[in-house]
């Protein structure tokens, strides 16, 4: 596959990426908002922070070296992928003991919540970890559709299972919410049943068909989805357990990060290990484009987020939940949360190139630096949390965010050190943006002073009115001062996005 085709379909499945997100946090917006009218915050609190945690937890520590790895390319031969089959169904094994583990931690060393407010919380921590212990066994499947670029199956099997999801829990919420975090459980367990569903019927369908052979694709028949011998890859079994070390130290410096799907992009274009002069000249061409334009991408959508995050958290939190948000530390944590997000988005795309490129040892490296990072990040967080509460913990994780990218931007630049290529210009807005959006910042928190939140719908309409303006002004500039963002998603993105669909 050319690296063209590769950005292709990497460039539709991130398309396809964004628009679940989008209709992931709308669904949840609104089934939380919802759900508040029925049950207790402290109720919607444990599940979405506490049980949602162990599930992600469990499932991130499970997968995500194995993820990475076998998507790492050099998997093309149908011996070799036999052997990727075989190395991801440990993942199983490995969620089984690490949702021993976790459980145990949940249900022994927290304090578990007051029953009379959060009842069933014991069953619920079972039942969530039984989910992600269903979710895995889809894994296979899940690194089959990606390595090919099966990006429709994603979206289908992913809207199916939320909708499935948001159903269950407005049901037995208005009909049965006795039930308490029993609801939850049941609503998570059908999501991750129908993930699994979806992926296994179609696979079963597509294995041994005429597409599968016009595609040619590596396995021909369910049983190739099985374990066999020979049994595994020991490079590739080496690879992931370097990944598995780092995948542990992120998941104590933060909650661990999506996925990114131009991941795939860049360890096909790209092999791991080779500098630069190594690579041929073209792959390595798009390549700095592509990582250029994201950096560019993500960095303007981030200042976006963070500018207009701190002039409308008040306003958002009160329509959302009304006072019993939008009081106290509420609006403070949104604001702080939304300089974090412009921090997460650009160590997203930065750590996505680095990990696609080092070699094996320099992973093992990496980790060190891991280890470092997360000893520093829990005495950040205890200092800043008892300083600032919990505005002082996210700037704790903005500090260890604000590492990583400052050590993947050094590697980075040393990888492109030799050559004619830097991407790293992508972190550079032009000077009339940052002046849009420096201007916004200013009008729109004036603008809440003067309007907002306690004089009624007709101020609030005012200071989103004016927040909109704001906005179009930064957009209409951003379209004519990023030109080579533009022409990136003109020329490269959007021509590639049409002929996929026509």
């Amino acid at each position: 596959m050319s690296s063209q085709d590769v950005l292709k379909d990497a460039s539709t499945l991130a398309s396809y990426n964004v628009l679940l997100q989008v209709m992931f946090r709308v669904l949840t917006f609104l089934l939380n908002a919802f759900t508040l009218r029925f049950v207790s915050k402290e109720l919607i609190g444990v599940v979405n922070v506490r049980l949602t945690l162990l599930y992600s937890t469990l499932v991130f520590l499970s997968r995500e070296a194995f993820r990475r790895a076998c998507l790492s390319g050099g998997s093309g031969t149908n011996h070799s992928w036999r052997q990727v089959i075989n190395l991801l169904w440990l993942t199983l094994p490995l969620g089984i003991l690490w949702s021993i583990l976790l459980v145990c931690v949940w249900l022994w060393l927290l304090e578990a919540p007051d029953p009379q407010t959060v009842p069933y919380y014991g069953p619920a921590v079972l039942l969530f970890a039984f989910g992600g212990l269903q979710e895995l066994l889809a894994e296979p499947l899940w690194v089959l559709a990606q390595a090919h670029m099966f990006v429709r199956l994603k979206v289908v099997a992913e809207s199916l299972a939320m909708i499935a999801k948001c159903s269950i829990t407005v049901v037995l919420v208005v009909f049965a919410r006795q039930w308490g975090l029993y609801i939850f459980s049941a609503a998570h367990i059908v999501y991750t049943g129908f993930l699994v569903l979806c992926y296994t019927v179609y696979f079963l369908q597509f294995l041994g068909s005429k597409e599968a052979t016009k595609k040619n694709f590596p396995l021909h028949n369910v049983g190739d989805l099985l374990p066999c011998i020979p049994l595994i890859d020991w490079n590739l079994a080496q690879l992931t357990w370097s990944f598995f070390k780092q995948s542990f130290l992120k998941q104590i410096l933060t909650e661990g990060e999506r996925y990114e799907s131009f991941y795939v992009f860049f360890a096909k274009v790209l092999e791991r290990g080779r500098d630069v002069e190594s690579q041929k000249r073209d792959e390595v061409a798009i390549a700095a484009e592509v990582l250029e334009c994201l950096l560019k991408l993500v960095l303007v959508i981030g200042l976006i987020i963070t500018v207009f995050g701190y002039a409308f958290s008040h306003l958002a939190l009160d329509m959302y939940g009304g006072s019993l948000l939008s009081s106290g530390a509420g609006p403070a944590l949104l604001r702080s949360y939304s300089c974090y997000v412009l921090l997460l988005a650009v160590n997203g795309v930065t750590e996505c190139f680095v990990f696609a490129v080092m070699s094996q040892k320099e992973v093992d490296k990496y980790n060190l630096v891991m280890l470092g990072l997360s000893v520093s990040f829990l005495f950040l967080s205890y200092v800043l949390t008892w300083w600032a509460g919990g505005v002082g913990f996210i700037m704790a994780n903005c500090l260890n965010m604000g590492l990583r990218i400052l050590h993947s931007l050094l590697y980075i630049h040393r990888y492109f050190r030799s050559s004619q290529w830097r991407p790293l210009r992508g972190l550079l807005p032009s000077a009339l943006t940052l002046l849009a959006l420096v201007v916004s910042a200013v009008v729109t928190a004036l603008s809440e002073r003067v309007f907002c939140c306690d004089s009624g719908w007709f101020f609030r309409f005012v200071h989103i009115s004016v927040g909109a303006v704001c906005l179009l002004i930064v957009l209409v500039t951003v379209f004519f001062t990023e030109t080579r963002l533009i022409q990136f998603i003109r020329t490269r993105l959007l021509p590639l996005y049409t002929k996929k669909h026509r």
